[in-house]
């Protein structure tokens, strides 16, 4: 069976440096901080003070304010970016084989808000108290289900969930079933809703975040010698893939093809990477055969790049012994350093990043990488975006529990 070919005819962003994809966009190439207190509980008795928020956005633009308060912040945000790149893909709705159209989407922790609002509600009144919609607010896969209920999509419908490689699984399982022929359209990506007391309390007792509250802008430093744990961000990244010849008879725009996954387990510890990065050297061999092509073509790798000492020192070795001498030659960057870590988010925002980097053959920067480790010796591009023609891009994400996908993108010609 010939394997089919799979482009990217329309992309929306919501992340703490931009509320739409445009300002996205801008935000990346001008190096914007999203860093910021938080502002959602009072953090005052948290180690971490901080985090990178969603700003100024408004859910009713999106969803109708009778269905508001059914849904939590995560699905708020899925449906607005699924809007913004079923807009941009300009499909024709009625045009289409719904039964051939689907949706997979995830997120990492899923109604964070809501498993704490109602469990506090349980504690203060009783089983009574517990609202009717709190499961379905709740579980992680009701981001798919609402943008397949709001869409009329029918083909393969569900969530992934991998830690930080949820929504880099989720595109890596549309980009399969596609290929494969079993859907002809898929919509997919990730949303994060989880600066909430619990997780923030669960990642600071996990030593996990940066607690440099004086120095909050900039304390999400990836590759940087003063890294020191990652910043907590939230959003969503939502990207409508589609089979090339269905996108080519209506005349859709392409921002690129996507043409390998690799998709791989550390099976070493629930949180660490292993030495040498050994699952994420497998993750992006296995990216590139899945492709078929040789580790010269790439140009630039959207890093994982926590800012967290183990991540940023293994994926940079790993990255060395997959590229080898090119490795010196690759543009590398962490957006991370600007939206801070979207959990499961990131895969899906970050593919945004490295598409709409080969687009406008622009680097995104690391900001405040400003002094490099020796083993931390390859280009991060520091601190200032940087023009580069790229044909190929890889996007790394890693997740706790050993998940590790790398996505390869090319340019589009033809």
């Amino acid at each position: 069976m010939s394997r089919k070919r799979v482009v990217v005819t329309g992309i929306g962003a919501l992340t703490p440096i931009g509320n739409n994809t445009q300002e996205y966009w801008e935000g990346l190439i001008s190096g914007r901080n999203g860093a910021g207190p938080i502002t959602k509980f009072d953090p005052t008795l948290f180690n971490t003070k901080f985090a990178c928020e969603v700003k100024n956005f408004d859910p009713l633009k999106y969803v109708e304010k009778k269905e508001l308060r059914r849904m939590d912040p995560f699905t708020h945000y899925s449906l607005a970016t699924a809007a913004m790149a079923m807009e941009d893909s300009k499909l024709d709705l009625s045009k289409i084989n719904l039964e051939r159209a689907g949706v997979i989407y995830g997120s990492g922790i899923g109604g964070m808000t809501t498993w704490e609002e109602e469990h506090t509600a349980y504690m203060n009144g009783g089983a009574k108290r517990v609202s009717p919609f709190f499961v379905p607010k709740m579980i992680a896969d009701i981001a798919a289900g609402q943008i397949s209920i709001k869409y009329g999509l029918k083909g393969p419908n569900y969530a992934t969930t991998s830690a930080c490689a949820t929504s880099s699984h989720a595109i890596a399982d549309a980009f399969i079933l596609i290929q494969r022929g079993s859907a002809e359209i898929i919509v997919t990506g990730g949303a994060e809703a989880a600066i909430t007391p619990m997780a923030i309390a669960g990642f600071n007792a996990a030593r996990a975040l940066s607690i440099w509250n004086d120095r909050m802008m900039e304390a999400s430093r990836p590759f940087d010698k003063d890294r020191n744990g990652f910043v907590m961000g939230e959003g969503s990244g939502t990207i409508v893939l589609e089979e090339l010849e269905h996108a080519l008879k209506r005349g859709a725009k392409i921002y690129g093809e996507v043409i390998g996954i690799g998709l791989t387990g550390d099976a070493y510890h629930v949180t660490a990477p292993p030495p040498g990065g050994e699952g994420a050297v497998r993750s992006m061999r296995e990216c590139l055969r899945d492709a078929g092509v040789e580790p010269i073509v790439v140009d630039y790798i959207n890093a994982h790049g926590t800012s967290t000492e183990l991540n940023d020192l293994n994926e940079t070795i790993a990255i060395k012994t997959v590229f080898g001498d090119h490795a010196k030659k690759l543009a590398i960057s962490s957006t991370k350093s600007m939206t801070g870590h979207l959990l499961g988010a990131a895969g899906a925002v970050e593919a945004i990043a490295t598409l709409l980097a080969i687009e406008h053959s622009i680097i995104p920067p690391t900001i405040n990488h400003i002094e490099a480790e020796p083993e931390l010796d390859l280009n991060y591009t520091p601190r200032v975006a940087a023009k580069r023609e790229i044909n190929y891009a890889i996007s790394n994400t890693f997740g706790f529990g050993g998940h590790n996908a790398s996505l390869l993108f090319k340019k589009f010609v033809g």
